[in-house]
């Protein structure tokens, strides 16, 4: 379980808000529960590197107020715009029993032995995260589908998803689709051998042949051949001695 150290605060004006944010703090609220809501602040510091680790909006939180331990769970997260730093944070305490919404992410597993990945298969994701309705002792961390054995056309419904029976999803009434193994969107032609060219250019001049047909460079030089032999051709005496 993740942990985080907070003190209470008492501002009451926004120059005092902004005092904290300048000197590496966040302000943050705790509520939920009988309790009245609490005023903490946290380092930013260590803030940020509980919220780059993964599912942060989606695990329980065990904070520590002035070393009181209490379990809450990260509801808002606000940005400075210009920064994207964070700004403020919103914790809802953890009471047992009382049931929220919340959105759990989806984990596919076992990539490599899935046979339609294997042949290309593409993985359609529709949905990377799945509202649940459950008390907040129950919250999952996350939802696992096993990818093992998978081929191409099958798909993944809310259904196939392992659920406690107190925990349902907000969405009733369908078994909603999480994800489909689709095969893939383009079939690569595969190239032709360069032998098999040579073979088809050899097969083409072949039935050219056959057909009595002459290649052109063979039919220019017997055309060109017959021509010389013209020019070469012996006069005859007799017309010869006619001309002089």
């Amino acid at each position: 379980m993740i942990s985080l150290e907070a003190i209470t605060r008492d501002n009451k004006t926004k120059g005092q808000l902004s005092a904290i944010r300048n000197s590496g703090s966040v302000p943050g609220i705790i509520y939920g529960g009988n309790e009245e809501n609490e005023k903490i602040s946290i380092s930013k510091k260590l803030l940020k590197s509980t919220i780059e680790k993964e599912n942060f909006l989606s695990n329980i939180i065990t904070l520590s107020v002035n070393g009181k331990n209490q379990n809450v769970l990260p509801r808002e997260v606000v940005y400075d715009v210009i920064t994207d730093e964070p700004i403020h944070v919103d914790f809802l305490r953890v009471v047992a029993g009382v049931k929220i919404r919340i959105e759990v992410p989806v984990e596919f597993i076992n990539h490599e032995k899935s046979p339609g990945l294997k042949r290309g298969g593409v993985l359609n994701i529709v949905r990377r995260k799945v509202e649940l309705k459950c008390p907040s002792e129950k919250i999952p961390e996350k939802l696992t589908i096993d990818l093992d054995g998978v081929d191409i056309g099958e798909s993944f419904k809310i259904s196939s998803v392992k659920l406690d029976s107190e925990v349902v999803p907000t969405i009733q009434g369908r078994d909603f689709v999480i994800a489909t193994l689709a095969a893939p969107t383009v079939m690569k032609e595969p190239e032709k051998p360069a032998e098999a060219e040579t073979e088809e250019g050899e097969e083409s001049a072949q039935d050219a042949a056959a057909d009595g047909e002459k290649p052109a460079a063979e039919g220019d030089k017997k055309e060109a051949d017959k021509k010389e032999g013209d020019d070469k051709k012996p006069v005859d005496k007799k017309t010869a001695e006619q001309k002089k």
